[in-house]
């Protein structure tokens, strides 16, 4: 129960006296059941007769009376359970029969009483109707899809926006333009960026109803979490019935998603990967983050870093320790220029503090009325509140509901809105804020690392997802060359669009990860190295490491979902990070690479095994990109397991990074 408010009467009209309505107590309830909310009301009166619940089934296309069979009546009789998890468990026993309703009209007794009492799903809902302010009681009346009104409820005893806000945590309301009392649900002309909602939510499986009606923004909101319940929903007969021609599904994506064409046959312009002998993946080890002292002695006397690529180089094969985590993000994320002194540097803070602020003025400064008329503006200070109030609170710096950090996380999204009016805020932002102002700890310099990331992270979130198409398709190529038979596999089982990869790439990885991990995570990404789109890579290690368990016991379409949502905070850091590197030095060594995988990882040519002397390839080519990436480094290292050698060094074979 999600919410629960007494003192909720229905006016009804069947009192003594015709002028006069007789009021019927109850209790409203919001219920997340399995798969999907309920919405429930019913009467204060513990002996309710179950014979006379009205209710809006899932399947009707009108109000049903809820009759028990003989059977149940004889069985359950006086002792009838009454906690409220009972009834919910009686409700698959029961018989249906259509009963004929309109505008909550009850159902009438031999002895005169009213019994009333519904329950519908969110997703038959089709709008809600508000009383006017400053007349009595605030009521709202439910309107299903199928056009039933229900019964006007009117809240005695408390506001009905509480029960308003309630019901945004589970679908979209908007005013309707023609009448601002009625809030239409789910709106199809509501913003792309909306379609986020729900997409983080814990692992949630009913998505069928809301599919058939609306498959478009369902798939979009919650792509990585789509289950068993798609299939069900395209066999419409036996679940056991041959399941539908992967086609099919193929087809249902990419009317989901126009544009995004995975794995699909043969097309002109497209160049076909087909089976390549990669060689066995080298030995990686990484090595202890980098110190303080390591830092400071690549410094000069002016604060300028003496040797990027080979800060850059520790940073990757170890990451920082958290000491360095303030200053050296600046410089990771582009706030800070490589090249520049330490003076240029408080400089430059100094005026992006100016800048900031009056951005943040600009915001704060909006009256109320103001905003009234700024739906945009109003929508996005919505979203984000909702985003902010669900930020894992197990890190310190978020604990508790007034907590100073959960309230720069919210202004300094505000302001973002201000810096990208256009692209605004949509949800999973916060996600990529979060660990920037844990480390950052001050709200001017979290604004603007935060800025930086997004500059890289930007289409991502714009409203034709452009840039979670091209990585999907991507990520399809790479894993094709890395292990075609998985690939192959994956598509036996209609997942060879790689969907549930979505929320790794949409928030690198945030929630799959745990607070501490994901800052070794991001930091190592950030050096740019070993090669351009580094993040598939570590999305192939995954996967390639899941392989066997996936293949070995036959899992099916269903099941690959359920598995790979619960692999979150279950992947280990290290060992996955020293896999994707494996794997692209095995791919850079591959003398055939394809074209596309070289264009992905940011490598000239298509033969990009250089000569160990002269850089040169066997054609010749010179290399554009530099060898510096793996140059020797005489320091500790540390195996994915943990265990550490004293002074092993990088292996020569790893000799060269992409351009």
């Amino acid at each position: 129960v999600v919410y629960e408010q007494e003192g909720v009467f229905i006016h009804s009209s069947c009192g003594k006296n015709d002028d006069q309505d007789s009021l019927i107590a109850g209790v409203l309830r919001v219920i997340e059941k399995e798969n999907e909310v309920i919405v429930d009301w019913r009467p204060l009166d513990d002996t309710l007769d179950t014979s006379n619940i009205l209710c809006a089934g899932k399947d009707s296309s009108s109000v049903v009376e809820w009759t028990q069979t003989p059977k149940e009546k004889c069985s359950r009789g006086a002792d009838r359970p009454s906690s409220y998890e009972a009834e919910w468990d009686m409700v698959t026993t029961v018989s249906f029969k259509k009963k004929p309703h309109s505008n909550g009209d009850a159902t009438t007794h031999a002895n005169g009483e009213s019994k009333w009492s519904f329950l519908f799903s969110l997703t038959d809902l089709k709008s809600i109707k508000q009383n006017k302010e400053g007349m009595g009681w605030s009521y709202l009346v439910f309107c299903l899809k199928d056009d039933v009104k229900l019964p006007a409820l009117h809240f005695h005893h408390g506001d009905s926006k509480l029960l308003i806000k309630c019901l945004e945590k589970h679908v979209v309301l908007n005013e309707s333009p023609q009448d601002k009392r009625i809030l239409l649900v789910n709106s199809q002309n509501k913003s792309l960026s909306q379609s986020f909602e729900n997409l983080f939510d814990e692992p949630s499986y009913g998505l069928l109803q809301k599919l058939k009606k609306d498959p478009y923004t369902v798939t979009m909101g919650r792509f990585s979490k789509v289950t068993n319940y798609i299939f069900d929903s395209f066999r419409l007969s036996d679940p056991s019935s041959q399941r539908r021609p992967p086609s099919e599904m193929a087809d249902f994506l990419n009317d989901a998603i126009p544009g995004l064409k995975i794995n699909q046959q043969e097309e002109p312009g497209f160049e076909v990967i087909t089976r390549i002998a990669l060689g066995k993946q080298p030995e990686v080890s990484r090595r202890e983050p980098v110190s303080a002292e390591e830092w400071a002695k690549n410094m000069d006397s002016e604060g300028r870093i003496l040797n990027v690529d080979y800060i850059k180089r520790l940073i990757f094969k170890g990451g920082l320790c958290h000491t360095l985590r303030k200053e050296a993000w600046k410089f990771l994320l582009g706030y800070f220029p490589w090249n520049s002194t330490k003076e240029e540097r408080a400089n430059l803070q100094k005026r992006k503090t100016d800048e900031y602020f009056r951005m943040k003025l600009q915001w704060k400064s909006v009256s109320e009325e103001q905003e009234k008329r700024n739906s945009r503006l109003r929508d996005y200070r919505s979203l984000i509140e909702k985003d902010v109030n669900r930020t894992d609170r197990t890190n310190k710096f978020y604990e508790g509901e007034d907590n100073p950090g959960l309230i720069l996380l919210h202004d300094i999204l505000m302001t973002y809105c201000m810096y990208d009016f256009d692209l605004g805020y949509v949800q999973g932002m916060s996600d990529l804020l979060s660990p920037v102002l844990y480390v950052m700890e001050n709200e001017v310099d979290a604004f603007w690392c935060f800025v930086s990331y997004m500059d890289q992270m930007h289409q991502n979130f714009e409203e034709q997802m452009q840039g979670m198409k091209t990585q999907l398709i991507q990520l399809s190529t790479l894993l094709r060359l890395l292990d075609s038979g998985f690939c192959s596999y994956l598509e036996s089982q209609d997942s060879g669009y790689l969907y549930f990869c979505f929320r790794w790439l949409l928030i690198r990885f945030k929630r799959e990860f745990s607070f501490q991990d994901i800052l070794r995570l991001w930091e190592v990404m950030w050096t740019e190295l070993p090669c351009q789109n580094f993040h598939l890579l570590l999305c192939c290690a995954i996967l390639e490491s899941e392989k066997h368990q996936i293949m070995d016991k036959h899992y099916g379409f269903n099941e690959i979902l359920k598995h790979i949502n619960e692999l979150s905070m279950k992947i280990d850091v290290e060992y996955i990070l020293c896999k994707a590197e494996a794997i692209s030095v095995q791919m850079m060594n591959c003398k055939e690479l394809p074209q596309a995988v070289s264009e992905i990882l940011g490598i000239e040519g298509s033969s990009v095994t250089p000569d160990s002397d002269t850089g040169e390839d066997e054609s010749g080519a010179v290399l554009s990109c530099p060898t510096s990436l793996y140059q020797s480094i005489s320091t500790p290292v540390i195996a994915a397991n943990g265990t550490g050698d004293s002074t092993q060094q990088m292996s020569d074979t790893q000799s060269l990074t992409p351009a």
